[in-house]
């Protein structure tokens, strides 16, 4: 394994991001579409409509100056998004003396670490790298992976968190609700809700889950199918 793969906690995230062209947008835009707690954006050029667009949701700042060492000091994350590349070597050797983990668009050796492509339906996130050798082997694989991992997953997922605390709460040990999450995921629940087959998916609840949560399996399947 080349790179050590990790979810990060969004609402602990407080990262920069130099340059505010086309790879730094979408860099801002998924820190904020994940909930980053704060996003400081720098580019030398005024922003662009796109970025207009984004400054208008809470959580990103801007500022029209080059960066600064300085801009560091607090940052859990750092992005070198420019179309220099003495800028991006800058940013880079500032951020690996400060600790901070740092992406180089265009030069991965640079930096401590990469984005991975990623495939999300719902709660369930899936994310895959080609280690940076093929971008378009990877392209290829998010098509499959969208076309694997479809809308059934994420209202699978909005049922488990719905459902977990009410199965934690009846205090039955870890063993019996290890049994009964495996049995869910096994007993063709999915399948049921990718039909959006309402009777299918509470009948197969109503033979597995404990009888003090049968009553609630439409309040549970509500909006689901």
């Amino acid at each position: 394994m080349r790179h050590y793969p990790v979810f990060l906690d969004p609402a602990r995230l407080r990262a920069l991001v130099v340059g505010a062209g086309a790879v730094g947008l979408r860099k801002i835009g998924t820190l904020l579409d994940c909930g980053a707690a704060h996003v400081l954006a720098l580019d030398t050029a005024p922003p662009s409509p796109e970025l207009q667009g984004l400054l208008a949701r809470p959580g990103l700042e801007f500022a029209r100056r080059p960066f600064a060492p300085g801009d560091l000091d607090g940052r859990t994350l750092a992005f070198a998004c420019t179309g220099d590349p003495g800028v991006n070597a800058q940013v880079a050797g500032a951020a690996r003396e400060r600790g901070v983990p740092v992406n180089v668009a265009d030069a991965p050796e640079l930096g401590t670490f990469i984005v991975p492509a990623t495939v999300e339906s719902g709660a369930l996130t899936v994310a895959f790298s080609t280690g940076g050798a093929s971008p378009a082997l990877a392209r290829r694989i998010g098509e499959e992976m969208r076309g694997h991992f479809g809308p059934a997953y994420g209202l699978f997922l909005t049922l488990m968190e719905r459902m977990r605390p009410q199965v934690l709460a009846l205090g039955l040990g870890t063993p019996a609700n290890t049994e009964l999450f495996r049995a869910l995921v096994a007993c063709g629940l999915l399948e049921a809700l990718g039909r959006a087959d309402r009777d299918g998916a509470a009948a197969l609840l109503a033979e597995l889950l404990p009888g003090p949560l049968v009553p609630k399996i439409g309040e549970l399947l509500d909006g689901l199918c």
